[in-house]
């Protein structure tokens, strides 16, 4: 969550910040008036703490003279003072919850350096490589679920006998691709992240740190019985790895790398770009998350950018890259960096990765502080992340970009490795 402080001391310049993410200028007044009152209500219980304090030692004083009128006037002055503290602690709490849910609610301010904009509509393109519409043959115009059926790699009709619609099956050389694409992604970034295999389901306050909830439980799946969450993303139990903990300045930055499936219910999207993989419940996907100093966030950025581009140049993928506008931002978010692939049969551009910069957004809420080598008081760390490789649109664009005239898919020399000899999707199942 953004520092309460800026409430207190810079209210007007945070107003003028969340505009630029479309954030209401009443939701900001609200919260600084919730910790304004906090604060009040705060003092004024402290006070009469100190009062009982004073009136309970009057007693006692009163009582060893022998003075019982002056014992019985202050007890009855203690048990009133009391009676208004449990009182105001009472009111205290209510204020104190308000406070945080609006905290909890309230985005990151966006970086300096974001566009503005007020929707998607109004993101940068800032360079697009390889992509010329001229090269497609007929054969490349095919969405990939006609491609899929055809080869018996994709079965959309028994994944959703199984668990519903927009729960893909892949079968085959599908599922291999499924699990080549994430063993390429692991290993292109083994060189500098530490690979961890995390829980899919978290708790609430592991789903709090990141900004998933509490405004967007409505995306989540949500075991009630046992009130976890499964994860939308490797980003939220990577990131609580080390929640409520000082790190060395000798550790940063943190780099770490995992592989998951991941589940989002898509609530707000019903109707769009449903067909086939373009926006599924569950998928697989590789992330890379560092946790860093402030003067380090901007090299590292760039860093995780380059690693998400340099998978999809490996496949040999036309790709751009676009500047998220403010309009556009997540919650969490205060620089992001979308690349996106061209695929062919559905005429589309696909997102097959957000790179994003949180400040001390996340880490704040999570409570990753680190103790700097030098001495001095304890900082909050930033956090950054990034899909090294989210696997159903790529594999979609990877199946169309490929696809022969016979039908057949030829593989990127990078995913021969994990083919077991074969060099091309050939639709031949194994029973």
């Amino acid at each position: 969550m953004i520092d309460v402080r800026r409430l207190r001391t810079d209210l007007e310049r945070t107003i003028a910040a969340l505009a630029r993410k479309r954030v209401p200028e009443d939701e900001v007044r609200r919260a600084a008036a919730l910790d304004s009152e906090n604060r009040q209500l705060a003092a004024r219980s402290e006070e009469l703490r100190s009062r009982v304090k004073a009136f309970s030692k009057q007693v006692g004083d009163a009582m060893r003279s022998g003075d019982a009128a002056n014992a019985e006037a202050a007890r009855d002055e203690s048990k009133r003072a009391g009676e208004e503290l449990t009182a105001l602690e009472r009111q205290g709490a209510v204020v104190e919850a308000q406070l945080r849910d609006a905290m909890l609610r309230l985005p990151n301010l966006p970086s300096e350096d974001a566009p503005d904009g007020a929707s998607e509509k109004d993101n940068v393109v800032v360079r697009t490589v390889g992509y010329d519409p001229a090269r497609y043959g007929p054969h490349q115009r095919a969405p990939h679920w006609e491609i899929g059926a055809e080869l018996q790699i994709l079965d959309l009709e028994r994944g959703a006998k199984i668990a519903g619609s927009m729960f893909p099956l892949f079968q085959g050389q599908g599922a291999t691709l499924v699990r080549a694409l994430c063993q390429l992604a692991l290993d292109r970034n083994a060189d500098a992240f530490t690979e961890v295999r995390p829980p899919t389901l978290v708790r609430t306050p592991v789903m709090e740190a990141v900004g998933q909830l509490p405004k967007f439980a409505d995306d989540a799946y949500h075991l009630e019985r046992d009130d976890l969450w499964a994860i939308p993303t490797a980003e939220v139990p990577l990131t609580s790895m080390r929640a409520n903990e000082i790190l060395a300045e000798e550790e940063l930055p943190l780099r770490l790398m995992a592989y998951t499936p991941c589940y989002r219910r898509e609530a707000g999207a019903a109707g769009r770009d449903t067909r086939g993989l373009l926006r599924v419940h569950e998928f697989d996907k590789v992330e890379i998350l560092a946790i860093c100093r402030r003067d380090q966030a901007a090299a590292l950025h760039a860093e995780l950018l380059d690693r998400a581009v340099g998978s999809v140049a490996a496949l040999g993928l036309p790709y751009r890259i676009l500047d998220i506008s403010t309009g556009d931002l997540g919650q969490s978010h205060a620089r992001q960096f979308d690349v996106e692939v061209y695929a062919p049969g559905c005429d589309m551009w696909l997102e097959v990765s957000s790179v994003s910069w949180f400040s001390d957004y996340q880490a704040r809420r999570a409570g990753i502080r680190y103790r700097p080598a030098g001495g001095g008081a304890v900082q909050i760390c930033d956090t950054l992340n990034g899909s090294a490789l989210a696997v159903p649109r790529m594999w979609a664009a990877l199946v169309e970009t490929y696809r022969q005239s016979d039908g057949t898919v030829e593989l990127p020399v990078c995913l021969h490795p994990y083919f077991r000899g074969s060099t091309s999707i050939t639709g031949s199942l194994r029973s």
